[in-house]
């Protein structure tokens, strides 16, 4: 999502596109992973209390605002808890199918960098599901606050979180829905040009206010997945850095010991003839291979 040498209002550099059946196979099975990765962590129910406890604790002793102020503003207003319920509910997939869509078919170098981040911070985050399951504030009682999806419509979670075989709701540690939109909105903005550009940061910060408003996420859930995605863009820049800075080594397309002319870097066609310098032969052999983003590699996204 970096490679932003050319103007982003230009024509979509096909050569940088993955083939688009691969591409949709790892996404769903990306997809796949999530939903089973999910699944495995469920089922540890009094370590996901015991670990919301502390974690409503640690809010509290660094002096972190409580998340009941937020809720308190949606609950003046029942229209307006429905708004965030349904933005819970149905943003989080379709926002981020349809940016992935936009980029593959725009912006295909920006798409293959942001792939591999939300791969990344996905399995980055499913890993933490695993070991340290977590039970939302909605269902912890010391909050004091309202499960809003429960009471007032509509929700993606079971009435008993214990036996809910659609969703694991102990794994609030860390939040995808606000990492996910934050890539969106971070990507929407590096990989366009409009002045209005920037208004692609409301969609994070909107999906903040819903998750911690709803009670289904701390603070500490941003808190974290912000922390894994600033090390996965760090990781990504490092890469592209490293590659702009490597040499740019000459590509011999035929056996060196072909004509003693590789020593001087001409190609001689004959004694009187013109000369051809050792990059323009590269140039040239170099055009008919296919240069299309196959990887999270910093080779695979084009200079």
């Amino acid at each position: 999502m970096f490679a932003g040498s050319r103007p982003a209002d230009r024509e979509p550099d096909s050569s940088a596109r993955p083939p688009l059946v691969r591409e949709l196979l790892l996404v769903v099975g990306l997809f796949v992973i999530y939903k089973f990765g999910r699944q495995a962590a469920n089922g540890h129910v009094d370590e996901a209390f015991h670990n919301a406890g502390r974690v409503w604790d640690l809010e509290r002793a660094v002096h972190l605002p409580g998340e009941g102020a937020v809720q308190g503003l949606l609950l003046h207003d029942e229209t307006l808890i429905h708004l965030a319920n349904t933005y819970y509910a149905t943003v989080h997939f379709p926002a981020t199918l349809l940016f992935l869509g936009w980029l593959y078919w725009r912006r295909p170098r920006h798409y293959v960098w942001s792939r591999c981040i939300l791969a990344a911070l996905t399995g980055a985050a499913l890993a933490l599901h695993l070991l340290f399951p977590l039970a939302p504030p909605r269902l912890l009682a010391a909050t004091g606050l309202v499960d809003t999806g429960q009471v007032y419509g509509p929700t993606v979670y079971g009435a008993t979180p214990a036996t809910d075989s659609m969703a694991n709701q102990f794994a609030a540690m860390p939040s995808l829905h606000f990492g996910w939109a934050v890539m969106v909105g971070v990507g929407l903005v590096v990989a366009t040009r409009s002045r209005w550009r920037w208004l692609w940061l409301l969609h994070p910060a909107i999906t903040l206010f819903v998750i911690v408003g709803t009670a289904n996420h701390y603070w500490l859930d941003a808190i974290v997945v912000s922390a894994l995605l600033a090390v996965a863009l760090a990781v990504a820049l490092a890469a592209l850095r490293l590659q702009r800075t490597e040499p740019v080594r000459a590509h011999i397309p035929w056996p060196a010991a072909a004509t003693g002319a590789y020593a001087t870097g001409l190609y001689a066609t004959a004694s009187t003839g013109p000369h051809v310098s050792l990059a323009q032969a590269d140039s040239r052999s170099s055009s008919h291979s296919p240069s299309y983003a196959s990887s999270c590699s910093p080779s695979g996204t084009g200079r």
